[in-house]
């Protein structure tokens, strides 16, 4: 069901954890007001469900527990949030909160400043995508290229400026090639095109054969499995063949981020001028940016001293590269979107699909080469 567009009125999905430890996930009907000079309203019509969504709309509940309430015009899932729990998510207790990244749409108001975006379909950056109607400034709104569907600018923020950011990192820090794990991601995917494209030595680590196979598909040409019994012995090859020393994980627990450590300490090892107790001097740098597993991150500490683990996500990422550079990057997404860029969706649910618990169940997986797009417009 369409907005009313007349009266800039539509449901919104609100997430809820209250202090006394229960998830509440709504759709709520939202009224806007008109926008102002440099304000836009948009017609949501595409809006993908990342990790990164999924930590705000469901946070630390235990889904085990989720059970369905509501009506089916307005449908309600709660879950329990464990106790122990609720301290990590103290800042948001007690506050319904808009959910969904990134989207695009129909801009269908416009402000007295902005009257050439009218009618034209944008991609959207913001927060608060799975809604019918986002009222946003249009500094936060790109153009979309003629011809092209609001699916295809869905997902044109998050995960292709954090492909690219990578690369600026790695280049920025005096790195030369990269490590990423769950590599066959639809990031992964991204990421492989572009240091194709650039000539960026890149090191995908999968999780299964299948995967594997998915990214020799599309061109990757260094894929490390991580179920294979000799897997230490081959991602030190990988490393060794593209000089690779900085890393980024979207494991986050376990033991791969010391494993990648030791790899490079082996390679860097073998071009030492001698042995030294602290290890080799070459540095070797791992960015942890997901959490798909939540465990500890375990190190064992064999590879010397000259290393550092550290966390990197987007939104930081931008503000510290400067508008030049966040220009220059957004710019490249526009020229490439169905291209480089291009995401590909496994299923379009609607606002109040995405709150039937057995499709909820499936989109919580998080499964590689799974990605799902809301369109709040059904």
């Amino acid at each position: 069901m369409r907005p009313d567009d007349t009266a800039l009125h539509g449901l919104e999905l609100r997430s809820l954890a209250t202090s006394e430890g229960q998830l509440r996930v709504s759709l709520e009907d939202v009224t806007l007001d008109e926008p102002g000079a440099d304000e836009l309203v948009v017609r949501v019509e595409a809006a993908p469900i990342n990790p990164s969504d999924l930590g705000l709309l469901i946070g630390p509940a235990d889904m085990a527990t989720a059970r369905s309430e509501g009506t089916p015009e307005h449908p309600v899932v709660v879950a329990d949030i464990p106790r122990q729990r609720l301290g990590a998510i103290k800042t948001r207790l007690d506050q319904s909160l808009a959910v969904g990244n990134e989207g695009a749409g129909t801009v269908v108001r416009a402000g007295g400043n902005v009257q050439h975006f009218l009618g034209r379909k944008v991609g959207m950056l913001g927060g608060g995508m799975y809604a019918q109607l986002r009222k946003l400034p249009a500094r936060d709104c790109i153009l979309l290229p003629e011809g092209a569907a609001a699916a295809d600018g869905a997902s044109m923020f998050v995960n292709p400026l954090t492909a690219l950011g990578f690369t600026e990192t790695m280049k920025a820090e005096g790195h030369s090639a990269i490590v990423h794990t769950a590599a066959a991601s639809n990031l992964g995917q991204m990421l492989n095109r572009i240091c194709l494209k650039d000539g960026i030595p890149l090191v995908n680590i999968v999780r299964s054969p299948a995967q594997a196979e998915l990214l020799r598909a599309i061109g990757a040409q260094h894929i490390v499995d991580s179920t294979s019994p000799d897997f230490q012995t081959e991602l030190t090859q990988a490393i060794r063949e593209t000089g690779a020393t900085i890393a980024f994980d979207a494991i986050g627990g376990g033991t791969l981020a010391g494993q990648i450590l030791q790899a490079m300490e082996a390679c860097a090892g073998r071009s030492g001028t001698g042995y030294s107790p602290y290890g080799s001097n070459a540095p070797k740098q791992v960015y942890i940016y997901g959490s798909l597993d939540m465990g500890p991150t375990v190190l064992n500490r064999s590879f010397g001293f000259t290393w550092s683990v550290g966390g990197w996500l987007l939104f930081p990422f931008l503000q510290r590269a400067g508008r030049d550079v966040v220009e220059r990057m957004r710019q490249r997404v526009v020229d490439e979107l169905t291209t480089t860029f291009a995401s590909r969706y496994t299923r379009t649910i609607s606002l109040r699909d995405a709150l039937q618990l057995d499709i909820l169940r499936e989109y919580e997986r998080k499964a590689t080469g799974e990605k799902y797009l809301i369109d709040p417009s059904l």
